[in-house]
């Protein structure tokens, strides 16, 4: 058990960077061959859409398949492949189909993920190895920045693909040293003992109040938080200060770096007083970032609002994925139900730089901070309304459910 925890701890170190696909840095490939803003714009949001859809599709996949490993080094290995054809074939058509794949592969992967972990460890280790996870798996995200960086300069842009490709063969690897023989794949869905029959059909992915307000929550907080970082680096650009892509690196790494120690704050929180306290400290990380960007200007704003970010990002990725497979412990569609909300969430980050975008055009920078701050103070004040309908999912270190607040 102990080598493939230390694999699944090495997985989500190498897979951090080849989920996103080229991310941030396929923008800057295309400009280099003539493509226009709006071009670029349009294939990164087919990726994201494609993402986003099949992100339930494939969780119910991995509730019901058993080569759970085989979908991660499948996803890695397509998500590379589609990554080297716009190497090479970085036209609309192959570009577009290059992101289709990526987005859908990469939605593979925190499903996946999350079921082998609690395949491995079941609910009462689950919240000290998702802490693990989140870790390495931000500590993967700052070392690949900083290698693609470092080669990207000495070597070109075609250096990031080299280090995706060797990030991909490490996580394939890491994949291969999980025994599947420790994996219980009835626990990975959220069925308990080996006699248990399914009690649920998908139906509980509409029903259930809880996984519903986890939902539409998560869908506030990432309508108020996707567009924070984009219009901050775009205000800083727009008063001449600082350089672009050295900003935007810092912004990327400061976040990082503190989202590895939150992780495990948040997984050592998550076993002494439940997951239901994780998200809600995740949710008013949020509103005071976006009055800090209101309030400050200049580079050096960078560093309390990007640590923000870290903090409520560093927490939300321990709570999620605690609170849905402890919402639907016993359903058997603990990773469709991760799906669900995860697609929520995507729909929040996908209408985000358009509200933050609208609102900076029309009133400036400080205004898009605020109204995202008062979109995320929503989400705050949903989750803590609701916090009757969600107790149940207050889980303590003993894997019992906290009693309901009075």
């Amino acid at each position: 058990m102990k080598r493939s925890l230390t694999a699944l701890c090495l997985l989500n170190f190498f897979i951090a960077d080849v989920r996103d696909g080229l991310g941030p840095f396929l923008g800057v490939f295309l400009q280099g061959h003539q493509w226009s803003p709006s071009e670029i714009g349009i294939v990164m949001t087919v990726g994201g859409i494609a993402g986003m859809l099949a992100t339930t599709p494939f969780g119910i996949l991995v509730d019901q398949t058993t080569a759970k490993r085989m979908l991660l080094v499948v996803a890695a290995g397509a998500i590379v492949i589609a990554s080297i054809a716009n190497l090479f074939f970085p036209t609309l058509i192959v570009t577009t189909i290059a992101q289709i794949v990526s987005g859908a592969a990469g939605s593979v992967v925190p499903p996946a993920i999350a079921a082998i972990t609690l395949g491995l460890v079941l609910q009462k280790g689950f919240a000290r190895q998702l802490g693990r996870n989140e870790a390495f798996n931000h500590a993967g995200n700052v070392a690949a920045a900083v290698l693609a960086g470092v080669f990207g300069y000495l070597f070109g842009i075609g250096a990031v693909f080299v280090v995706m490709a060797a990030m991909a063969i490490g996580a394939i690897i890491a994949t291969a040293f999980i025994d599947p023989k420790e994996i219980d794949h009835r626990a990975a869905r959220g069925l308990a003992e080996e006699g248990d029959s399914q009690r649920t059909g998908l139906s509980i992915l509409v029903t259930s109040v809880p996984l519903l307000v986890l939902g539409v929550t998560g869908l506030l907080f990432h309508l108020g938080n996707a567009a924070m970082l984009p219009l901050l680096g775009q205000s800083i650009v727009a008063r001449g200060e600082g350089d672009p892509s050295a900003y935007t690196s810092a912004t990327i790494i400061i976040a990082q770096l503190t989202m590895v120690p939150m992780a495990l704050v948040a997984s050592w929180l998550a076993q002494k007083r439940g997951y239901w306290i994780v998200f809600l400290l995740a949710l008013v990380a949020l509103p005071i970032r976006g009055l800090l960007a209101a309030s400050f200007t200049g580079p050096f704003a960078l560093i309390p609002v990007q640590i923000l970010d870290g903090v409520g990002a560093g927490l939300l990725g321990v709570a999620v994925p605690g609170l849905v497979a402890q919402i639907l412990s016993g359903t058997g569609h603990i990773n469709a139900g991760l799906g669900a909300v995860m697609t929520l969430q995507g729909v929040g980050a996908a209408l985000s730089p358009a509200l933050g975008g609208v609102v900076a055009e029309r009133y400036g920078y400080p205004a898009a901070f605020l109204t995202l701050g008062v979109i995320a103070i929503a989400g705050l004040v949903l989750w803590c309304v609701t916090r009757p309908m969600t107790a149940e999912a207050c889980v303590h270190g003993s894997g019992e459910a906290a009693p309901p607040a009075g």
